[in-house]
C-alpha cells in the first residue's frame, strides 16, 4: 500500500471525526465560546482586529481573527465558530504525521497521527470554540519546519518555523513557556553534532546552524513582535489569572506541587478531567490500549535517552525534544490551581502522548516479527510494506487493534458523551433555547434577559449572557435597541430599572 493512500486515509478519519454532525455535537454554546464569537463579529462590524482581546479574562487574538473569516464565509452560527477549531484539529494532524516522519520513519508517523485523528481528547477540542487548539497546531509545524531547518541548512525552513513559532504567542497561555524546551533540544542537538561530526564537517554545519537560527530568531520576534508590544504596555494582560491560580498563592506551594503532579500525570491512565465540556467526566484520557502504548513509548524515549548517552557520548536530541516539550508543556497545567485534571490546559502536549503511544506500537509490532522470524515462520511475511519486515500476523493484530479504538473512541464521543444531558449542560444549551425562544418573538415586544447568575463583568453583564447575546445577535447596545431586547442584572431587576410591561425571562430558573 503507497504511503500516500495511508496518509490520505488518516486524513479522511480526522475529517470525519471532526466535522461529522458539528452542527448539533457539541449541543449549545458556551458562554466562553460565545465571547470569541461576539468578539469575532465587532471585529468584522468595526472592523478592528484586536492581538488581544481583554474581556473574559483576556485572549490573545489570533483565533477570533480567523473566526471572524469563518462567520463572514458561512454566517453567524455556532458551528460557523467551531470548524476553526475542526480545520485547526485536522492540521495538527497532517504536521504530527510529518513530524513523526520526520524524526523516526513513516511507520511511527502514521500510527501516531492515526491514534490522534480519532482520540476523543483532541477530537473533542478540535469540535470546541476556544483557541487553544491552535498550539499544538502550530507547534508540530514548527518544530517540523525548524528540524527540516536543522538537517537542510536551507533557510526558507527555518523562516517558515519562525512563522508558525512567533504566531503561537497569539494562541493560548500554555504556548509561552514552550521556548524552553526548544532551546533544550537545540542545546542536545548542538552537542550531537559536536561529538558525531568531524572537526571540518562541525564548522561548516555550525555556520550554518547559527545563520539559520538566526533567521528563525528575527523572523519569529518580527511576528510576535505587535502582541509583545501589547504585553509589554499591558502587562496585567499578560499575567491575567495567571497569580490568583499559581500553586504559590496557596498555604503549601510544595504539597501542591507533588499534589498537581501526580494528578496530571494520571489523567491519561487513571483519572481524567471531571469538567463534561473537556472529557467523559473523571475518565482517563486515553483508551486504556492507547494509554499502556503510551507508557511502552515514554519509557523507551528515557531509554533512547540514556543509551545515546552512554554510546556517544551525548544525550539523543529527539528524545531531549519530546520529554522537554511533554513536562515544559505540562508545567503551566501543574503549576495552576483549578480544576485539576485538566485536559484543555494540558492540550499543548497531545502530540507528543501521540508519538510515544505510535512508537510503542510499531515497538510491539516490531517485537512479534522478531518473534515470527525467530520460529522461521517465513510463509506469512509481507515485504516491502514496512521498511523493516513485518509478519502477516502482527500486521493483521495491528489492524484489529486501530479498527476496535476506532470504534470504541466514536462510540465514546458521537454516542455516550455527546448524548449524555450532562454535555448539554455543560455547554449551555439553555441559553441556546433561550436565546431562540427570544428570536421567535416580535420586535415591537420590549425584552429583558435576567442575568441572574454570576460570572465576570462584560460591559457590565454577567458574561454567561453572552450565549444569548451571540444567538440573538444582540451584544453592542445599537442591536439591543434595533431588537427592543435588553439585559438586566440581579440588582437592577431588584430596584425595578426595567418596563414593567415588558417580557422578562430569567437565565436561570
Amino acid at each position: 500500500m503507497p504511503k500516500w493512500t495511508i496518509i490520505l486515509v488518516i486524513i479522511l478519519v480526522a475529517i470525519v471525526f471532526r466535522l461529522q454532525d458539528l452542527g448539533s455535537i457539541p449541543p449549545g454554546l458556551y458562554p466562553d465560546e460565545a465571547m470569541n464569537g461576539n468578539n469575532a463579529i465587532q471585529t468584522l462590524e468595526t472592523p478592528n482586529y484586536k492581538v488581544f482581546y481583554p474581556e473574559n479574562n483576556g485572549r490573545e487574538g489570533l483565533f477570533i481573527g480567523l473566526q471572524a473569516l469563518s462567520l463572514r464565509v458561512f454566517g453567524y452560527h455556532a458551528w460557523s465558530l467551531r470548524i476553526v477549531s475542526a480545520i485547526a484539529g485536522i492540521l495538527t494532524i497532517l504536521g504530527l504525521y510529518l513530524l513523526a516522519q520526520r524524526l523516526f520513519n513513516w511507520q511511527i508517523a502514521a500510527l501516531s497521527s492515526y491514534l490522534m485523528a480519532i482520540a476523543f481528547w483532541h477530537v473533542n477540542f478540535s469540535r470546541i470554540g476556544f483557541r487553544a487548539i491552535l498550539a499544538p497546531m502550530l507547534l508540530v509545524w514548527g518544530v517540523y519546519f525548524l528540524w527540516r531547518g536543522l538537517s537542510s541548512t536551507k533557510f526558507w525552513n527555518f523562516a517558515v518555523s519562525g512563522i508558525f513559532w512567533g504566531l503561537g504567542f497569539y494562541t493560548y497561555i500554555a504556548f509561552r513557556v514552550i521556548p524552553l524546551a526548544l532551546i533544550l533540544a537545540l542545546l542536545a542537538y548542538w552537542q550531537a553534532i559536536k561529538k558525531d561530526y568531524d572537526h571540518q564537517k562541525y564548522l561548516h554545519a555550525r555556520n550554518q546552524i547559527v545563520r539559520g537560527l538566526a533567521f528563525f530568531l528575527i523572523v519569529a520576534i518580527v511576528v510576535a513582535l505587535p502582541i509583545s508590544y501589547f504585553f509589554w504596555t499591558h502587562p496585567a494582560d499578560f499575567f491575567g489569572r495567571t497569580g490568583q491560580l499559581s500553586i504559590f498563592a496557596t498555604g503549601n506551594p510544595l504539597q501542591a506541587l507533588a499534589k498537581n503532579t501526580l494528578q496530571t500525570i494520571g489523567m491519561f491512565n487513571f483519572v481524567g478531567d471531571w469538567n463534561w465540556r473537556h472529557n467523559l467526566s473523571g475518565q482517563p484520557l486515553l483508551l486504556w490500549p492507547v494509554g499502556i502504548l503510551f507508557v511502552i513509548g515514554f519509557l523507551r524515549s528515557w531509554l533512547k535517552l540514556f543509551k545515546r548517552a552512554k554510546t556517544h557520548g551525548h544525550l539523543s536530541s529527539v528524545q531531549v525534544l519530546l520529554l522537554s516539550w511533554f513536562f515544559v508543556g505540562l508545567a503551566p497545567t501543574i503549576l495552576s490551581n483549578e480544576g485539576l485534571p485538566h485536559a484543555l490546559r494540558a492540550l499543548i502536549v497531545a502530540p507528543v502522548v501521540f508519538i510515544w503511544a505510535g512508537e510503542g506500537l510499531w515497538w510491539i509490532m516490531d517485537k512479534l516479527g522478531d518473534w515470527y522470524r525467530a520460529r522461521d515462520i517465513h510463509e506469512f511475511h509481507i515485504r516491502h510494506f514496512w521498511l523493516r519486515e513485518s509478519s502477516f500476523a502482527a500486521l493483521l493484530a495491528v489492524i484489529v487493534l486501530l479498527a476496535s479504538l476506532t470504534i470504541a473512541e466514536y462510540d465514546k464521543y458521537f454516542n455516550k458523551w455527546a448524548r449524555d444531558s450532562n454535555t448539554a449542560d455543560a455547554f449551555a444549551q439553555n441559553y441556546v433555547d433561550i436565546g431562540e425562544r427570544l428570536n421567535a418573538m416580535p420586535t415591537n415586544v420590549k425584552k429583558y434577559v435576567l442575568v441572574n447568575v454570576g460570572g465576570v463583568l462584560v460591559d457590565d453583564i454577567p458574561m454567561p449572557a453572552q450565549t444569548v447575546m451571540f444567538v440573538t445577535d444582540t451584544y453592542t447596545p445599537e442591536k439591543q435597541r434595533a431588537k427592543n431586547l435588553y439585559y438586566l442584572t440581579e440588582t437592577d431587576y431588584e430596584n425595578g430599572q426595567f418596563d414593567k410591561n415588558s417580557v422578562v425571562v430569567p437565565l436561570e430558573k
